[in-house]
């Protein structure tokens, strides 16, 4: 197995260049991806689903502030995604993303978003 950091990171390039067939490749086939708001999405065929079109976000890109390896399989992230909806609004939000890798697909995502304390 690799070092978890370069799938992670070629994850986030790929998902930022807007193909969404591209990103799903980097999934295992029984991929779990557990998101606020949605019903944990299983498989590639919900993940396309979710990545071709019912995803909100229109365009932006993601800034990597942290990454945190625990051996080669689990990685942890943290950072910003900036951008724009597709309802037109601009986002500017700080993120946690946790990976659990076999070899360099992605078999588990979960996110988690920054919210605002009151």
């Amino acid at each position: 197995m690799t070092d978890g950091r370069a799938p992670v990171l070629h994850y986030y390039e790929t998902v930022d260049s807007e193909d969404p067939t591209a990103v799903v490749d980097l999934f295992s086939e029984d991929a779990v991806y557990r998101r606020p708001g949605y019903q944990p999405m299983v498989g590639r065929a919900a993940l396309l689903r979710f990545y071709g079109g019912e995803r909100v976000i229109a365009a932006g890109r993601h800034v990597i502030t942290r990454i945190v390896l625990d051996g080669p399989a689990h990685v942890a992230v943290e950072g910003r995604f900036i951008g724009h909806l597709k309802d037109g609004s601009r986002v500017d939000l700080g993120f946690a993303d946790f990976f659990t890798l076999h070899d360099t697909l992605i078999v588990e995502r979960a996110t988690y978003f920054e919210a605002s304390a009151v």
